[in-house]
């Protein structure tokens, strides 16, 4: 589905066009010839994606893709390659809040990048080879899955733990990556130990194949990780996951611009969106509870996924 078309700029090319040729007409890219007002929808919608995005710890792509090539009529490559940007936006936004809240884990985050980095470039390079409807497929599969998970799993909320095993007891010894953090919510100082660390690597690698394959940040991947099978509570987990994917972005975004995907203008609307979004979102994820977060993330990921699900079937 293709926007109607009333102006005479091709803006994911940055190319003027004839007028005789503006209408349903797709570029070379597969997308439309947007009209000023599709930015400006596609910036309203950007700020909304920034604020869900930054509240659950991921970079956007599972939101914003859809939305570019369901409502927008762009082909996924193109709003892969713009999410990536965008999700570069929303990590440098939050991160830098989040650092001084106390809520990422340094120490993991940079473990599990490690990993990701790797996954990004090969992602991207499968990505190019791959026909659109298979990244749509694997697009919502990886959607239903991941909110079947964080729907019936419950959260790890963090250890309460004695005077004795915070000078030296069972915390200290499990891993190098214990974090802590003032819970505003609570009031309370959560403290936590991670078990299973190497998960972290496996889903590292996994989320950043996912980021450079199908546009997103690899929150999706990193945050039940993280919470449910490494025990780190839900808000530092969104909180590390939004250090992560930055970096992660970077390499697979990369590569889309050396293939000639990444559309300026386009892009650069969905990131005004995020970044006002994401300052936005920042300010509210420590008054949030993290059921919270987990139900308003599966809701949104079973939706979106039916809808990608019918796309790649031709039915939408």
């Amino acid at each position: 589905m293709c926007l109607r078309i009333l102006g005479p700029y091709d803006l994911t090319r940055t190319k003027y066009i004839e007028p005789a040729t503006i209408g349903y007409t797709r570029n070379t890219l597969g997308g439309c010839y947007l009209l000023l007002v599709d930015l400006l929808l596609l910036i309203l919608f950007s700020i909304l994606i920034g604020v869900i995005a930054s509240l659950l710890g991921i970079g956007g792509g599972v939101f914003l893709v859809p939305v570019m090539t369901l409502a927008f009529g762009i082909e996924i490559k193109v709003a892969a390659a713009t999410s990536l940007v965008t999700v570069i936006v929303t990590s440098s936004t939050s991160t830098s809040r989040y650092l001084k809240e106390g809520f990422i884990n340094i120490n993991l985050g940079v473990f599990i990048e490690f990993f990701s980095i790797i996954g990004a470039v090969v992602g991207a390079v499968i990505a190019f080879q791959l026909q659109a409807f298979v990244i749509e497929a694997i697009f919502a599969t990886v959607l239903l899955y991941t909110a079947y998970y964080m729907w019936r799993v419950k959260e790890h909320p963090g250890e309460k733990c004695s005077d004795d095993e915070r000078q030296g007891g069972l915390i200290s010894k499990r891993s190098i990556f214990n974090g802590k953090y003032l819970d505003d919510c609570s009031g309370q100082m959560v403290e936590y130990g991670i078990v299973k660390p190497h998960i972290g690597a496996g889903a590292g690698f996994i989320a950043g194949n996912l980021s450079g394959l199908i546009g997103v940040g690899g929150g999706i991947v990193n945050v039940p990780a993280m919470n449910v099978l490494m025990g780190v509570p839900m808000k530092a987990a969104s909180a590390t996951s939004n250090f992560i994917i930055g970096v992660t972005a970077v390499a697979g975004a990369l590569l889309y611009l050396s293939n000639d995907l990444i559309a300026p203008l386009i892009t650069a609307a969905a990131s005004i969106g995020v970044f006002i979004g994401a300052i936005i979102g920042t300010k509210y994820l420590g008054r949030i509870r993290g059921g919270s977060l987990r139900i308003g993330f599966s809701i949104l990921l079973v939706v979106i996924s039916i809808m990608m699900f019918l796309r790649a079937g031709g039915w939408l």
